[in-house]
């Protein structure tokens, strides 16, 4: 079969030939089951510009020797978060949730034990508001969180998500809501006071009342919690009065509108204020994972703070872009291509857009993340009422249900879990309610719909997306158990993740910020591992190291995907499918190297020609397989009559099965062996091979005989009826004879068809006429 390696613009297109004729010399024994060597034998195209550039010979992969060496060599360790292996081993491989949640830290949960509860119940991503408590507060809730990570062997990312401009906001000054009457007047200022003062609202920005508004425009709280109509300009200060009483809650978002549209103002601010940067600082010397920057209105922003955070950390920061506001959704597309993911605020952006239009906005913005392979958290007001209720309602846990359909790669709790008195059950509810409407999508065969885009420019990028769309689509096809991804960067794991398969992800990386990184990713277990420069190794060995936690068992098939870099001894980098049946696994006996026998599939991709009939191919293959492995046991498996003319004209089962696998993959007959980079020493002649030279004539004699015995085998069906017919005529006979007889003795009364007793259709009552009758609005007496 083929694979695929690519370095540079270069493309490899390589065939592995495993012999498996037993009268070749055996090089190991595994288990005292013999293991053949495998012959590998290459033919590159090197591509610069245009495919087809050129030819030349490439020997792919170490020298075995070598790769034992390097086996032996490594110490391998396997870290996996301990509470996905616990709902692994409870619930299986299909049994994992793929939908990611985040919590908002906050008093009510900041202690070490109330955050032991929160991962334990699921918690993927632990969100700092740095709008609210201190530097010092977030470091000690971030080392917790580090130590719960060590010693508890947990894998919880830290995200913070930055105050931002806060030109928007406006606070009343007292600890809680306050109630809003109808018709009083209040006084918006940019003021700045102590405490509070009745009937007087402070802004955050000075020139909050500048630029375009005037009296009659509408001041709208929290997107509608209250509502004010300005009355009176008094310098920078606004004069309003309530129509529309309601809560006025602390640090309070609002807006202008007017005659029904939003008033559109340009601050000219920076996205970051100086308070920003200095808790990106803290950030990075305390190791998060995550930035969210708040109320970013373009893309040029988000490229500014990824470019210093290269130059000032070390490990992979993602940036994360919140949309809430009108000119974000303007520049949607720009924005998500220039960050590392989106988080939707929908209680920020429900203020610049009317509250109709958020499900549809919600939907479109998760649509485009999954075309441009950027996770997107949806967040806001999931379960509000379970602050201050121990139950949600019926459409927040419909609302929860609606995101998950929708394949959002995360839910998040705010206030929820920050100041709520049932965090844990809050969480307990957007857990279950996710895994169970992921399990229904998967039981109705819901697959998420998407458009193909491709993303990647360069020839190597267009492959790898190539490679894990075609991964996907076979392992939904081959139902395997899971995928496994060996990346150093999570690209190709979020490439997977871009087409939510059904079998969960397992990306195998070495790099502690990628993994960290890779909890945000929709249906992706990261663990981390040492991975070497073969890709071999690193499969055999992860697969033991799974196998030795009693977390696979027999029978269990997984799929590969790779995109490890090569190193000298392998100069390319090695991008392959394969399917791995855990029963075909082996240790070589007397190693500490575990080895993967002969028998695993190697599934490769043809640079602009997919297999798209791999899966039948496959399926048909392990079953004529199955049948052949019980026939060498002793076992006579079922024939049926195909099977017997074959075994009749001397012609094996999978003899068919390898003459359209060899038309198939050598249809080019002027491309010789030599060409096609087979030498003769990798040939094995087997009496299988001998037995194809007739293969058409044996056809043709198969077919002419199965014509000439429609004669005699339409005998025997006419024999057959006649003989049901004349076993049962008698019968046929009496039946008839009894009908007949009580035809006769009861006349047209026995069978007739009912034109002797006419029906009249029931009278037509018009149902308007029952409408208006006032017996229906009355009231029913009551009973004493």
């Amino acid at each position: 079969m083929e694979s695929m390696a690519v370095a540079g613009h270069s493309i490899h297109t390589c065939f592995h030939i495993k012999s498996k004729n037993p009268r070749v010399n055996l090089e190991k024994q595994v288990f005292g089951v013999p293991v053949l060597h495998h012959g590998v034998s290459c033919i590159g195209k090197k591509l610069k510009g245009k495919v087809g550039a050129g030819v030349q010979a490439v020997q792919v992969g170490l020298e075995e020797s070598e790769r034992l060496r390097n086996l032996k060599s490594l110490e391998r360790t396997l870290e996996l978060d301990a509470v996905s292996e616990r709902e692994w081993r409870e619930k299986g491989f299909l049994g994992l949730r793929k939908t990611k949640l985040v919590c908002t830290i906050g008093p009510a949960c900041s202690s070490l034990e109330d955050l032991e509860k929160l991962v334990l119940g699921g918690m993927n991503v632990a969100r700092l508001n740095m709008c609210h408590n201190t530097q010092e507060w977030h470091r000690d809730v971030i080392r917790k969180i580090k130590k719960l990570n060590k010693e508890k062997g947990f894998s919880v990312s830290v995200m913070i998500d930055t105050e931002g401009s806060q030109i928007h906001v406006v606070d009343h000054g007292a600890p809680s809501s306050l109630k809003v009457q109808e018709d009083s007047i209040w006084l918006f200022t940019n003021e700045k006071f102590d405490g509070s003062v009745p009937f007087t609202v402070q802004a955050n920005y000075e020139g909050f009342s500048e630029g375009s508004i005037k009296v009659g425009d509408e001041l709208v709280i929290d997107g509608g919690m209250a509502r004010f109509e300005v009355i009176e300009k008094l310098g920078s200060d606004l004069r309003c009065k309530c129509t529309d009483p309601g809560l006025f809650l602390p640090r309070a978002k609002f807006s202008f509108w007017r005659d029904g549209k939003l008033v559109e103002r340009n601050y000219e601010l920076p996205t970051l204020s100086t308070k920003d940067w200095s808790d990106i600082e803290f950030g990075i010397s305390e190791g998060i994972n995550f930035i969210a920057m708040s109320f970013v209105n373009d893309a040029e922003s988000v490229r500014h703070l990824k470019n210093y955070l290269s130059t000032k950390s070390a490990a992979s920061i993602r940036v994360l872009a919140k949309i809430e506001s009108l000119e974000s959704l303007q520049k949607l597309e720009e924005i998500i291509e220039a960050s590392d993911g989106i988080m939707v605020a929908r209680v920020d952006l429900g203020v610049e857009i009317p509250l109709e239009q958020i499900p549809t906005v919600q939907e479109e913005i998760t649509k485009v993340c999954r075309q441009l392979n950027k996770p997107v958290i949806v967040a806001s007001q999931f379960l509000e009422s379970m602050i201050e209720y121990p139950t949600p309602t019926r459409a927040e846990v419909a609302d929860i249900s609606e995101a998950v359909r929708q394949y959002a790669d995360a839910l998040m709790l705010a206030g929820e879990s920050a100041i709520g008195l049932f965090g844990q059950k809050a969480l307990s509810v957007l857990q279950m309610t996710s895994s169970r409407m992921e399990s229904w999508s998967r039981e109705e065969n819901q697959q998420g719909s998407l458009l193909p885009r491709q993303l990647g420019v360069s020839l190597p990028d267009r492959i790898a997306e190539q490679i894990c769309n075609s991964a996907v689509e076979l392992a939904n096809n081959l139902a395997v158990d899971a995928i496994f991804v060996y990346t150093k960067h999570g690209h190709m794991a979020s490439l997977l993740s871009r087409n939510r398969p059904n079998p969960p992800i397992f990306a195998f990386t070495n790099d502690e910020s990628t993994r960290m990184s890779l909890n945000l990713q929709w249906g992706v277990i990261p663990l981390l591992v040492d991975l070497s420069d073969d890709m071999e190794s690193n499969i055999s060995s992860t697969i033991h190291l799974i196998k030795s936690k009693g977390l696979v068992k027999e029978g269990d098939s997984v799929l590969v995907v790779s995109d490890v870099t090569p190193s000298r001894a392998t100069p390319m980098a090695f991008q392959s499918i394969q399917v791995i049946n855990m029963s075909q696994f082996r240790q070589i006996r007397n190693r500490k190297a575990p080895f993967l026998d002969c028998h695993s599939s190697h599934l490769a991709v043809k640079c602009g020609d997919f297999f798209t009939k791999i899966t039948d191919r496959l399926s048909g293959k392990k079953k004529l397989e199955k049948e052949l492995k019980s026939s060498e046991n002793g076992e006579e498996p079922p024939e049926s009559l195909f099977m017997k003319e074959l075994r009749k004209r001397g012609m094996t089962p999978t003899s068919l099965l390898e003459e359209k696998e060899r038309i198939e993959y050598g249809a080019n007959d002027e491309m010789g062996k030599e060409d096609r980079g087979f030498s003769t020493r990798n040939a094995v002649s087997t009496e299988i091979e001998k037995s194809l030279a007739n293969q058409r004539e044996r056809s043709m004699q198969l077919n002419s005989e199965g014509l000439e015995g429609l004669i005699p085998r339409a005998r025997l069906l006419l024999t057959i009826g006649g003989t049901f017919f004349l076993g049962f005529w008698p019968l046929i006979l009496i039946t008839v004879a009894l009908f007949s007889a009580l035809y006769l003795y009861f006349g047209s009364t026995f069978i007739h068809d009912g034109s002797s007793s006419p029906i009249s259709p029931p009278q037509y009552i018009d149902p308007y006429e029952l409408l208006e009758d006032e017996r229906i609005s009355q009231i029913a007496p009551r009973v004493n």
